[in-house]
């Protein structure tokens, strides 16, 4: 953000004609011409304006632009120039008016610029950027009528002093010169200079001589090492934009506050801690990003900057936002993320500004209540002894717990731990089985407690990783900077020198993990640097060089995601606390280590956040004892707020805020379920366990209730549970049965369903379109409990049509890699995401064959094949080259949907990659693979292959790696 919005390219530049006939225009860009006969440039004397952008112009076509002496434009960016010659072919174009030579190689070979470029006295804009020169002419500066300078991403080891008589210079480029270190005091004589671009200069102090270009409007100051602004800075009165971001500013400059015109303002990535309480006076800004700095709190000025529209204040340390923060109605652009909110609560913060404004109205309105409460998750492996832990911390001092058996899958329970204090713990606990895989991460919140469970007498060193590693791995993903608490049970089958042993080494074996995690990122992050450090056109070079082709945006965005997930590791509080249930020591010492942690402020300050009275009650009133039914419509709901005192408009931020703490389900983006809130937890979570333990006795059990069953209905349940455990397959009326005990009417059922597959656990094979779903007739899919491996192969995956011939493809194909972990049930969630975009399909466990219209599309999982290979997931199609847009309007709705559901794992580190085709069709194990970030930027102008280096020098067609259209890949929202 900030950086300058350069002029866009687009389409080829029509050629114009003069009056007379002679043509006045000519673009040849990306012609892929290596010279330009003297012919042309003699045929067409009179043209004004050549564009020979993006050829492999190796040398300037002097005998050619000798005849073009009235040429006015002249644009040779995109070129290999490595010099001018001694600069007379330009000389002689003296009426020239606007020369680019940006993205050549000039100065390469140290020679710089000729002195005789000075004599283009008519020149109005020069482009020099991302070149390698060391110095620019001495002359330079009798270029009188130049306005416009840019010699960005250049070697300039100085400021260059003949820049200093460019009187007429209205804009001027010299970031990406990481050397320049220093601006010269002489630079007041730049008076007519409206923009100044200094980004990435190695500026560690500005002159004062800066400060008298009373003619500034935009100054880009950022990633430098300013840290502060000189005293009279507030001179610049006609500053609208100033960008100071990724300096080392310890305290906001007072001198911007001097700055009454100032519309847009960037201070990221800084080290900003206190904002000023004058902050207000800036009434025109419309841009304040203030994002990855340390602030703790927000003047309650801000609410007065009534113009602003965007507003970014992620990755601090705010808890509190002021009061009349709602008045800031204008702003659209609106990012939180990452800070301690606590009022209002984060989950309100998040939704934005309309929200936060419904809820400090409601506060201003009725009485705040503070009703502590935290979310205590137990997890570990099957066996590890969380159900029996559970009992033990809720029971009474004294009294003997006796528990034989496994816990029935997820439960949730609130806990009263103390009393006197009012705290109270709602505690999830969460199955070992891995069958339970795709619903338990819906129970994974930020502002929970975490407690991970293992069992010491079964502990060996050699399954850390299955029962320690995996799970760090799998909540640091999807709650990053989870806060754990390591508990160790059974620890009365251990001995004391075994017990301190297994817990040394599990401390031990989780620093290690940690550490190499750390490493690992700390490597790409400093791969992402050694790219930006090169020019982009040396990225576009060669196939060899890291990151092929990726923009400077897209690195820049790969970078941020990797800090950011440096940045938010998980919080393991302490080493191993070791837990026997017959040690009442124990139990009350692990008890007073949950209550000692949850009351920690800088840990858990949302646990003392204050509500409105008018929500609390608004939850009492959905969870009355007697309020046993299973959902409440929209208008039940309403009544009941209307007895808390909310009106149906006020309602709604109650009921999102419910939601996001996970106290209800309430879907208000869905078309159907928005009008039904979801209010009992418990049962929900009752029916979610029926369909994940994939016990075949358990369900006939639940089918086979009803005494009035005959022995025929009896086999036909049989059959229905053996396919439903072997194909995932299931008819509508036998999962009501399944639900009997909370199913009372067939909307139950439907809603049921439809939550169902809101939740990525089903989806129905033939619902009908046109008329309402009838339960008799309808069929569901869960992907979670398909057997067989590989689907059923269909004629076209092996090349052939469906009249078996064979016919010359190309297979397009995108890989998303997985080094640390796969989100656990992710396959099977986003088998039921892609139903609305396929037809025919057929599922296996790990694949997915179906067509999008008529095109083919294969989705393939393929799990770690050891412990340093990744896991998988692809999506792939494939049409012939002429109509290769097809396949990629295939699985492009694919990818997006995979997209938004990564999501909802933060904390993930994953890569994208497109397969090259030829590779693919050669049939190679191990094909080539271009980065995934060509996919989310636009195609380069006039590229019309890329090389595969696996292949040597063989081309590849562009289309088979950059879609039509750039594809949003990137789920960071930094």
């Amino acid at each position: 953000r900030g950086s300058r919005a350069r002029s866009p390219q687009g389409p080829a530049r029509p050629q114009r004609t003069l009056p007379g006939g002679g043509l006045e225009a000519l673009n040849l860009s990306g012609r892929g011409l290596e010279e330009l006969p003297e012919e042309v440039g003699a045929a067409l004397s009179g043209l004004r304006v050549l564009s020979l952008r993006r050829n492999r112009l190796c040398r300037l076509p002097a005998a050619a632009l000798r005849h073009l002496g009235r040429l006015a434009e002249l644009d040779l960016s995109h070129n290999r120039l490595r010099g001018l010659g001694d600069g007379g072919a330009l000389a002689g174009l003296r009426g020239l008016r606007k020369l680019s030579l940006s993205h050549n190689e000039l100065g390469a070979e140290g020679s710089g610029l000729p002195a005789r470029l000075a004599e283009l006295g008519r020149l109005e804009e020069l482009d020099l950027s991302f070149n390698r020169l060391r110095r620019l002419p001495e002359g330079l500066g009798r270029l009188r009528h130049l306005r416009a300078l840019d010699v960005d991403h250049n070697q300039l080891p100085s400021f260059p002093a003949p820049l200093l008589e460019l009187a007429a210079l209205e804009e001027l480029d010299c970031s990406g010169n990481r050397h320049l270190g220093a601006l010269p005091e002489g630079i007041a004589a730049l008076r007519r200079l409206k923009i100044l671009w200094l980004s990435g200069t190695g500026l560690a102090a500005l002159p004062e001589g800066l400060c008298q270009l009373g003619a500034l409007e935009s100054l880009m100051l950022d990633g430098n090492q300013l840290r502060a602004l000189p005293a009279g800075f507030g001179g610049l009165q006609r500053l609208k934009m100033l960008n100071l971001s990724s300096n080392l500013l310890g305290e906001f400059p007072a001198a911007i506050l001097a700055l009454p015109g100032l519309e847009e303002l960037y201070l990221s990535r800084n080290q900003l801690t206190v904002l000023p309480s004058h902050l207000c006076q800036l009434r025109q800004l419309r841009t304040l990003w203030l994002d990855n700095n340390r602030i703790r709190y927000l003047p309650d000025s801000i609410v007065l900057l009534h113009s602003l529209e965007e507003l970014v204040l992620q990755g601090n340390q705010i808890a509190i936002l002021p009061e009349g923060f709602g008045q800031l109605s204008r702003v659209t652009l609106w990012k939180i993320k990452d800070n301690p909110l606590i009022q209002p609560p984060y989950e309100v913060c998040m939704k934005g500004i309309p929200y936060i404004a419904a809820y400090q109205q409601e506060l201003a309105h009725s009485q705040p209540a503070l009703k502590p409460r935290l979310k205590l998750v137990l997890m570990g492996p099957k066996d590890a002894g969380k159900t029996l832990l559970r009992r033990c911390l809720m029971e009474e001092d004294g009294v003997p717990v006796v528990w034989k058996g496994e816990t029935k899958g997820i439960e949730v329970m609130d806990w009263t731990a103390d009393a006197e204090r009012g705290l109270t713990f709602i505690v999830y606990e969460l199955a070992g089985d891995p069958s339970y895989d795709v619903i338990q991460s819906f129970f994974l919140s930020p502002g929970a407690l975490y407690v991970l469970v293992v069992n010491l007498s079964a502990y060996v060193p050699q399954r850390f990783y299955p029962s320690v590693g995996y799970f760090l791995h799998w909540l640091g993903s999807k709650v990053p900077h989870a806060v754990v608490c390591m508990v160790g049970t059974h620890a009365d089958l251990c001995a004391e020198r075994e017990l301190e042993e297994k817990c040394l080494d599990i401390h031990h074996q989780i620093a290690q993990q940690e550490k190499r995690d750390a490493e690992g990122l700390q490597s790409l992050v400093q791969q992402v640097d050694e790219a930006l450090g090169q020019d982009f056109d040396l990225r576009c070079s060669s196939p060899h060089t890291a990151f092929y082709g990726v923009s400077d945006k897209n690195l820049r965005r790969k970078k941020a995601q990797f800090q950011y997930l440096l940045n938010h590791r998980p919080q393991i509080l302490s080493p191993v606390l070791p837990f026997s249930c017959r040690d009442r020591c124990q139990v009350r010492r692990l008890r007073d280590k949950l209550l000692s942690v949850a009351e920690h402020r800088d840990i858990f300050p949302n646990l003392h956040r204050v509500l409105p009275k008018s929500w609390q009650v608004l939850e009492e009133l959905h969870f009355q004892p007697q309020a046993q039914q299973l959902w409440l419509s929209w208008w039940d709901s309403a009544r009941l707020g209307l007895q808390a005192g909310l009106t149906e408009d006020r309602l709604q931020s109650a009921l999102s805020y419910l939601h996001e703490s996970g106290k209800l389900l309430y879907f208000e983006e869905h078309l159907t379920l928005r009008e039904y809130v979801f209010h009992n937890l418990p049962r929900l979570i009752d029916i979610l366990n029926v369909f994940c333990q994939q016990d075949a006795t358990v369900l006939l059990q639940k089918l086979l209730s009803d005494t009035h069953i005959d022995e025929l209905r009896a086999t036909q349940l049989h059959h229905y549970v053996e396919g439903f455990l072997l194909h995932g397959l299931l008819p509508a009326h036998v999962i009501r049965l399944l639900l009997k005990p909370h199913i009372q009417s067939r909307e139950d059922l439907q809603l049921i369903l439809e939550l169902l597959e809101k939740m990525g656990l089903c989806y129905c094979v033939n619902k009908p379109k046109c008329k309402p779903l009838n339960g008799a007739a309808a069929w569901y899919k869960f992907p979670c409990y398909v057997k067989n491996e590989v689907p059923h192969a269909e004629a076209w995956i092996n090349g052939a049509n469906l009249s078996g011939q064979s016919f010359v493809v190309e297979q397009l194909q995108i890989e998303y890699s997985f080094p640390f972990i796969f989100p656990p049930g992710l396959f099977a969630r986003y088998s039921v995401q892609i139903n609305s975009h396929v037809v025919q399909r057929s599922d296996g466990k790990y694949q997915i064959y179906a067509y999008r219209g008529k095109v083919p599309v294969v989705v393939s999982y393929r799990p770690a094949r050891g412990a340093l290979q990744p896991d998988t997931l692809s999506i792939a199609s494939h049409a012939s080259l002429p109509n290769i847009w097809t396949a990629w309007q295939a699985i492009t709705p694919l990818v997006e949907e995979l997209n938004v559901l990564l999501q909802e794992w933060p904390g993930l580190y994953y890569t994208v990659h497109v397969l090259c085709s030829k590779c693919l069709k050669r049939g190679s194990p191990n094909p080539h693979t271009f980065p995934g970030e060509l996919l989310s930027q636009p195609r380069p102008e006039g590229l019309t292959e890329i090389i595969c280096p696996k292949n040597g020098s063989e081309r590849v067609n562009v289309a088979l790696v950059y879609p039509p259209t750039p594809t949003v890949i990137s789920p960071c929202s930094k």
